[in-house]
C-alpha cells in the first residue's frame, strides 16, 4: 500500500485524486459506469445541464480529425428537472465527487439552474460553461466578453456556497485576464481550456462536414495550446486551475500539473479508452515515489523556467 497522498483541493472540496472526467464525455455517469469504476475517480463533471431540455444541433455533429475530434453537439441535454429526477439517483450511489456543468443562454438561466441544483446534496460543486464554441446563444458570446464572465461569476456566486469553477475559452488572446476576473468575482477555480473552434470540408461536395459548419476541436492536437494557456494563467492568477486538453495518458497529466494545474480532466480519451482515468492512478503514484514527492499536490506549478 503506497503512502503517497494523491488528494487535491479545489475551494473547500477535497478530491481523492486529481483525475476528473470532463463534461460531455461521460454522459451523466451511468453511460460510462459499465466500462470503468467511477468510485476510483477524483470527480465526474456531468454533461451540461440547462434550465430547459435542449435538442442540440442537427447531425452530423462529430467528426474525427488528425489527432483530434470536432464536435458540435450543441449542449443537448435533458434539462434540470429531468436531471434531478432521473440522473441524480444514480450519481448519489457512485461514491465519487459530482460536479455539475451548467450551460445557459442568459444570466438569469445560469442563476436559476444553480439555485435549483444547490439544494441537491449529491452535487458538490458547479462548473459554469461560459465558453462553448458551438451554440448560437450563450457560449462564446459570454466567454469572449470579460464583463459578462465577471457578471455571471458574481451572480452565480451569490446563490451558492458550493465551489464554482469557470470553464474558460482558449479562443481569446489573454486567457489569464478572464481567469483573474473570475477569481475577483468569487470563483474557486477555472477550467482551462474548452475546445478550439475548428471546421472541416468534404472535398467532393465542397460542403462543411459538420452541419453546424464549425465545431469544437479536442484531443491530442490541442494539448500544446492547452498547456500554454494553463501556464499563462498559473503565472498571473492565484486560483486553482483544472487543466483540460488532449490528455491521453499519465505523462500528459503530469505535464499539466507541472505547468500549474491542481487537477485535470480527461475528455476525448474517454471515447478511446473509458477506463483511462483508473489506469492512470498507479503510474501517478509511481511517479511521485520516483521523484520523492509525498503528495501529488507538490507537482502543481513546479515548472522551472530559465
Amino acid at each position: 500500500m503506497s503512502n503517497i497522498d494523491l488528494s487535491v483541493k479545489i475551494g473547500n472540496l477535497t478530491l481523492k485524486n486529481p483525475i476528473l472526467l470532463a463534461s460531455g464525455t461521460c454522459g451523466y455517469g451511468s453511460e460510462i459506469s459499465e466500462f470503468t469504476d467511477l468510485s476510483k475517480i477524483g470527480a465526474i463533471v456531468t454533461k451540461s445541464v440547462s434550465l430547459n431540455p435542449r435538442k442540440g444541433n442537427q447531425p452530423r455533429r462529430i467528426y474525427e480529425t488528425a489527432s483530434g475530434m470536432l464536435n458540435a453537439i450543441g449542449l443537448a441535454n435533458v434539462g434540470v428537472e429531468k436531471f434531478v429526477e432521473d440522473k441524480i439517483p444514480f450519481l448519489k450511489e457512485i461514491n465519487s465527487t459530482v460536479i455539475c456543468n451548467i450551460a445557459a443562454s442568459s444570466i438569469e438561466e445560469y442563476v436559476e439552474c444553480t439555485k435549483i441544483l444547490d439544494a441537491e446534496e449529491t452535487i458538490k460543486g458547479f462548473e459554469i460553461n461560459v465558453s462553448c464554441p458551438n451554440v448560437k446563444k450563450g457560449g462564446l458570446q459570454f466567454g469572449s466578453d470579460p464583463k459578462m464572465v465577471g457578471l455571471i461569476t458574481s451572480k452565480v456566486r451569490a446563490v451558492t456556497d458550493k465551489p464554482i469553477i469557470i470553464k474558460l475559452s482558449p479562443n481569446n488572446s489573454t486567457i489569464a485576464d478572464y481567469a483573474q476576473i473570475a477569481a475577483d468575482e468569487g470563483a474557486d477555480a477555472v477550467s482551462a481550456i474548452n475546445t478550439l473552434v475548428g471546421t472541416a470540408f468534404n472535398i467532393n461536395t465542397r460542403k462543411p462536414i459538420i452541419k453546424n459548419i464549425t465545431g469544437g476541436l479536442s484531443g491530442p492536437a490541442i494539448k500544446p495550446v492547452a498547456l500554454a494557456k494553463v501556464l499563462e494563467i498559473s503565472r498571473k492568477v492565484n486560483i486553482p486551475i483544472i487543466g483540460i486538453g488532449g490528455i491521453m495518458n499519465w505523462k500528459d497529466a503530469i505535464e499539466f500539473m507541472i505547468a500549474g494545474a491542481t487537477a485535470f480532466q480527461l475528455g476525448t480519451v474517454n471515447f478511446v479508452n473509458p477506463n483511462a482515468g483508473v489506469e492512470m492512478i498507479d503510474n501517478l503514484t509511481k511517479y511521485c515515489e520516483n521523484n520523492n514527492l509525498k503528495s501529488i499536490a507538490e507537482l502543481t506549478g513546479s515548472y522551472i523556467l530559465e
